[in-house]
């Protein structure tokens, strides 16, 4: 789900220590210094970028205020049917990873779920400090860079 400054923004991404769109331009070598020009990026790659939550209730942008009981999954099941090539979901972080393998896959059908590669990956995120920007940047790289190819 959306932090509080990228709700406000309408942005994907839109606090500024979120490394996500830093990410995204090194590993594709882009222009990252616009939301326009991030969107050209999603675009010119066929990536998809698409929140796992709906909506939820939690006070401030962590994650783990989420209130459990509040979350609705976005249709991933319409999207999938609409979508029909997309082979593999790559997941900022552990709680995108955790709602989706519960909440979503459940929720497909068997065969398409069946042949789809989730990849849970660290998150872009401020909050996730324990790890460096450059060890979670030479993990996006391999799984994205073989997504580009």
């Amino acid at each position: 789900m959306p932090g509080v400054k990228s709700l406000a923004a309408q942005q994907y991404y839109a606090h500024p220590q979120n490394a996500f769109w830093k990410a995204m331009g090194d590993i594709f070598d882009a222009d990252v210094s616009d939301y326009a020009a991030r969107c050209n990026l999603i675009r010119a790659h066929d990536l998809a970028l698409w929140d796992v939550l709906k909506y939820c209730e939690r006070e401030g942008s962590l994650d783990a205020a989420i209130r459990q009981d509040s979350m609705i999954v976005n249709d991933f099941a319409a999207f999938f049917k609409k979508h029909k090539n997309i082979a593999k979901v790559c997941l900022n972080g552990g709680t995108a990873a955790r709602v989706f393998q519960k909440h979503v896959l459940p929720q497909l059908p068997a065969p398409f779920a069946a042949r789809l590669t989730v990849l849970p990956l660290p998150s872009t995120s401020p909050a996730h400090a324990g790890m460096r920007y450059a060890d979670k940047l030479k993990i996006w790289r391999s799984i994205l860079k073989a997504t580009d190819e």
